[in-house]
């Protein structure tokens, strides 16, 4: 034998050694982070699938409030918004929804003490329909479920996490399915319901068909994320790539930003200022809802828009609608004396990259195709509770009896090194997955510096 074959076969074990490594160490990354994030990733789709059909909600289960009979003619929006006010004493009005068709209602919003109540009035006859305060109107307690939002703005952190994560998932993920000489299990399902490799094969399958809409959902999602998206946000406006700041130029802006004033905004537009009114040194009256609205109507404002109403001397009219039709997304402030329109924005104006990103967002929540994006959006929902689900159960199946059953550990620690650098790399990108990533190392390595725990843990 030569030298040279020699050499040959001393490096096949080391090469052996290094992939096998490798995979333990992935292996165990991806368990850890599905061990984290499981619940999260269920919460999210079930939510998430309740959430793409809000409208087919409203228009069934709360058609009694959306839905009036046609009349002959509709009343000033001053009498709609007096009859809401009336009808909550002690209350003024905030906000006024123009009617989204011939056959819906008015939505009036009115602050009444430290709170707020939505008062659906039909704009036919002024009858109140119905009240409910915003946080409890059954889609936004949904879409708060959705991003933990429900449990106020610190729990709300833990998504952002969990969609680092499922992005970390799906690419250990696929370095795992990835075919090695094996038939098998890449893109069929082996055995039965009885057997663990079915779980096995459904978990990988599932997995790698969805791999790139659960990164597309992940990633679009981080955009609404307190920190991450926030982050982004603010850095495109900074380098003009974000709403187009140079609207503001000539405007006098107040400290508020669009989402203090509207129930919704925008994500482009979310931290956009709110101008000013300015009386010009006299005593001039506020030009009233009516013609505020008729002020947005000539301007082409799509019906179903959003009216925020003044909170104070000098503030503004703000209509504003985010439809379905990215094309029809508009935000306009009018001078509450003059009338005047002092910024008007629509889709069209984004730049390029804010208009991707909105793009991103309306197929997230099934509006950019129709029913087509919606049953896409549903389909990865369901992919994800099936991805879960076959995790537990496959680990359920492979567990030795009394003990958790973790991957076990790479034979060469070495090989974590590159691994930090990994987690490093993916930690600039998404900081507090990445400081989560790190939390999750360290405690995998101190845990099995205890006996009991590695023995448990095995």
């Amino acid at each position: 034998m030569t030298t040279a074959s020699l050499s040959g076969a001393a490096r096949l074990p080391d090469v052996a050694a290094r992939g096998i490594s490798l995979y333990r160490a992935i292996w165990r990354w991806h368990f850890f982070a599905g061990l984290l994030v499981i619940p999260f990733m269920i919460s999210l789709a079930v939510t998430g699938g309740l959430y793409l059909f809000n409208d087919e909600i409203d228009d069934t289960l709360f058609a009694y409030r959306n839905i009036v009979p046609v009349g002959e003619a509709r009343l000033q929006p001053s009498a709609i918004v007096a009859n809401a006010v009336e009808a909550v004493p002690g209350s003024a009005a905030v906000a006024y929804r123009t009617p989204a068709g011939a056959d819906r209602s008015a939505r009036v919003t009115v602050g009444v003490g430290a709170g707020r109540l939505m008062v659906y009035v039909d704009p036919y006859t002024a009858d109140i329909l119905d009240m409910v305060a915003p946080n409890e109107e059954f889609n936004q307690v949904v879409e708060d479920l959705h991003s933990l939002d429900y449990f106020g703005k610190r729990v709300e952190t833990i998504i952002e996490i969990v969609a680092g994560l499922a992005i970390l998932l799906v690419f250990t993920g696929i370095y795992l399915w990835w075919p090695r000489q094996q038939t098998g299990g890449v893109i069929t399902v082996r055995g039965t319901p009885a057997r663990r490799v079915f779980w096995r094969d459904l978990h990988a399958v599932t997995g790698i068909a969805s791999a790139l809409l659960i990164v597309f959902l992940a990633f679009s999602g981080l955009l609404w994320s307190g920190y991450w998206g926030s982050t982004v946000n603010g850095k495109l406006t900074a380098a003009g790539m974000g709403y187009p700041a140079e609207l503001w130029d000539d405007v006098p802006t107040s400290t508020q930003v669009s989402t203090d004033v509207l129930t919704k905004a925008g994500w482009l537009v979310e931290n956009a200022p709110v101008p000013t009114s300015s009386r010009g040194g006299g005593s001039v009256p506020s030009i009233g809802v009516d013609r505020a609205v008729a002020i947005a109507d000539r301007a082409g404002m799509l019906p179903g828009y959003e009216l925020a109403l003044p909170g104070d001397t000098t503030g503004v009219y703000t209509a504003a609608i985010f439809p379905a039709d990215l094309s029809r997304e508009r935000t306009m402030h009018v001078d509450q004396y003059s009338g005047e329109p002092l910024v008007d924005i629509a889709f069209g104006q984004y730049p390029p990259l804010g208009k991707a990103i909105e793009w991103s967002i309306n197929v997230h929540k099934g509006q950019e195709w129709g029913l087509l994006n919606q049953l896409l959006m549903l389909a990865t929902c369901a992919a994800i509770i099936l991805v879960s689900v076959s995790a537990v159960v496959m680990w359920w199946k492979r567990r030795p009896a009394g003990r958790v059953g973790v991957p076990p550990m790479p034979p060469r620690r070495s090989i974590y090194a590159g691994l930090w650098l990994m987690a490093l790399l993916f930690g600039l990108a998404f900081p507090l997955t990445g400081i989560a990533i790190v939390v999750m190392i360290v405690a995998d390595q101190a845990l099995m510096l205890v006996p009991p725990l590695r023995r448990v843990l095995s």
